[in-house]
């Protein structure tokens, strides 16, 4: 089995400590609101990782390329097996997506439905596009 290297771990910590706060679009502290983007920014600031200014985007609409575009414009890579401490890009809709983070409890992400940041197995009716990970984490 793949070694969980300790900036794996902060980032699923940092991501972790969103957790309850609530679903706000466009959210970014925790305690105030999260989005999908806002609990991988926290997961990466945790790690260390600087990521560079996220592209405007829009809930609803069409992501199908956008949100890999920006994945790559912020230096993320795709993987094939994914840690804790990684990405994990879902289709929920014909042209809608999401992000969650991978933890060794299942998935951490913002659930619009549920109101709030929560950790659980992810939904197995959820359909997996891609899998990536932050910049500089191996």
């Amino acid at each position: 089995m793949a070694r969980i290297t300790k900036r794996r771990l902060r980032a699923v910590a940092a991501a972790r400590a969103g957790v309850g706060t609530r679903f706000r679009a466009q959210g970014r502290a925790v305690g105030l609101g999260l989005d999908c983007v806002g609990v991988v920014l926290l997961a990466a600031a945790g790690a260390g990782v600087k990521l560079g200014p996220v592209p405007a985007y829009a809930l609803g609409g069409l992501h199908d390329d956008v949100l890999a575009a920006a994945l790559i414009a912020l230096g993320c890579r795709r993987v094939r097996r994914v840690r804790p401490g990684d990405l994990v890009e879902y289709a929920l809709a014909p042209g809608h997506r999401h992000l969650a983070l991978i933890s060794d409890r299942g998935i951490i992400h913002a659930h619009a439905g549920l109101g709030r940041v929560v950790e659980g197995p992810a939904p197995p009716d959820w359909p997996v596009v891609a899998s990536w990970a932050l910049p500089g984490i191996r």
